[in-house]
């Protein structure tokens, strides 16, 4: 976000009028928009209120805005011309549409690390840049690359990245498919979008695990699916509740993580996998894993796909580079039926002609290299390194105020508040004191939890974060008490 030069010469308010005008010349702010309030706009220039007053005041004096109490200041409507025009309400617009907007705790947290890049990031589910096989990607790339066509390539994917998935699939998952049953994605959540837009129906009932990343994603209701919970315990779901909720919902689809869960990081326990698989395949359901972190167990062979079990093609398997390389590359990808994948891959040719050539080159070339297995590896340590300093602060900081199942892979460490806390007051609190997480609420549970994310904070900031959101949590507790 752009924010005024303190070195410059001009005054701070002359460069924010400077910048507003040019944004509503260039239609940012059309005639008749609300712009934000002073103190809102002074917290995000990171200058004083006074000097947003300044600077509303400078293109008041303009005609450029006007402000009315109790209506905030808007641009005017006169100024663009002697003849009134009418200029469409984008406001109404941007609040329409099918496709809802992300969750209310998810924007302020992305604001929160937008204005401030210094602040200590337990909530972003990504891999930091010391975990990210840079040096390996860049080594890739700088490889002189026969490049004959860059046109629209096949809507399935580049043909040699599904045939190198073929083997890495058979070699590390354990999962036996031809590169016709595989549609290459954006990632995990563009296959996750296809599925509810092509294969369900508004008004479909489809059950999700209880909590779960899914709760995060408006993509559901934005298809007017019906959300039926899969309880969590520390083994998993439950396979009979399947059975419950198909007699009693008539589910069409079950959504399930069962390895590292996100945000539990539990694993589906041997014997629920097989009674999944056998109530999946009596009652004709399909079942949609999402299998993001399998390869990120920390010690031992990592555990199987349900996927690998699923002798009659009840399950949608879903994976991505984004927990395991670098989400950056934006490339994931589906195992299904022939059937599915080529109505997935039409829909997805109308909605981008498929994805661009060159990261599926690079995802390929780095599978088949001789640099997967060391990055793997050292991924692996890391994330165990991280996961102990984070349990380790926790520990010291906090002992009695925090419980928390220990993870054997994935990216999160699942957290409950033993005091009831608002989830709002303690998000605020920790913002303001320098770290971010992400409210338990998001996934579904209530405001007593968090999950905290260690795989995106440096090494060296793990214990001060956690020290910060201590003392963001005595200090809410303290409040409410």
């Amino acid at each position: 976000m752009w924010k005024p030069d303190r070195k410059s010469n001009q005054p701070l308010y002359q460069q924010i009028a400077d910048d507003l005008e040019q944004r509503i010349s260039y239609g940012e702010f059309p005639p008749g928009s609300l712009l934000p309030s002073e103190r809102k706009l002074a917290d995000q220039l990171g200058v004083n209120r006074s000097t947003v007053v300044l600077a509303y005041a400078e293109l008041r004096s303009l005609g450029i805005i006007e402000s009315r109490s109790g209506s905030g200041t808007r641009v005017s409507r006169t100024k663009w011309g002697a003849t009134p025009k009418h200029t469409p309400n984008w406001h109404r617009y941007a609040e329409g549409g099918n496709f809802l907007p992300n969750l209310p705790f998810l924007r302020r947290i992305r604001v929160a690390l937008e204005q401030d890049p210094s602040i200590i990031d337990f909530a972003s589910g990504e891999l930091a840049g010391d975990l990210a096989p840079i040096d390996e990607i860049n080594a890739i790339m700088n490889e002189k690359q026969n490049t004959s066509y860059l046109g629209y390539d096949n809507p399935q994917g580049y043909m040699p990245l599904r045939q190198a998935l073929v083997s890495f699939l058979k070699e590390y998952r354990g999962i036996h498919t031809t590169e016709s049953s595989i549609l290459i994605t954006s990632g995990s959540q563009q296959s996750l979008y296809l599925i509810t837009q092509c294969l369900l129906s508004p008004g479909d009932a489809v059950a999700i695990e209880d909590p779960s990343y899914c709760y995060s994603l408006p993509m559901f209701q934005s298809a007017g699916l019906r959300l039926f919970r899969l309880p969590v315990d520390e083994r998993g779901v439950q396979p009979e509740d399947i059975r419950s909720l198909f007699k009693k919902h008539k589910i069409k689809m079950v959504f399930i993580n069962p390895n590292f869960q996100n945000p539990t990081g539990t694993l589906l326990a041997e014997e629920r996998r097989k009674k999944l698989l056998d109530v999946a395949s009596e009652l004709g359901l399909p079942i949609v894993e999402d299998d993001p972190f399998s390869l990120t167990a920390y010690k031992g062979t990592p555990p199987s796909p349900l996927k690998s079990a699923d002798a009659i093609g009840s399950v949608l398997y879903i994976g991505s580079f984004s927990k395991i390389a670098a989400s950056g590359l934006r490339v994931g990808w589906m195992v299904a039926p022939h059937s599915v994948v080529e109505r997935l891959a039409d829909a997805r040719q109308q909605m981008d002609f498929g994805l661009s050539v060159v990261p599926q080159r690079v995802a390929a070339t780095f599978l088949e290299s001789p640099f997967f297995d060391p990055h793997i590896d050292r991924l692996r340590s890391t994330l165990l390194y991280k996961r102990d300093l984070i349990i380790e602060a926790i520990q010291k900081e906090m002992p009695d105020l925090v419980e928390y199942h220990i993870p054997d892979g994935g990216l999160h460490l699942w957290c409950k508040i033993v005091p009831e806390v608002s989830d709002t007051k303690l998000l605020d609190a920790a913002i303001q004191r320098g770290v971010i997480f992400v409210p338990g609420s998001v996934y579904g549970s209530d405001s007593s939890y968090v999950r905290l994310t260690y795989a995106r904070a440096r090494t060296e900031d793990i214990h001060t974060g956690i020290s910060r959101f201590a003392e963001a949590l005595r200090l809410v507790i303290n409040k409410e008490n």
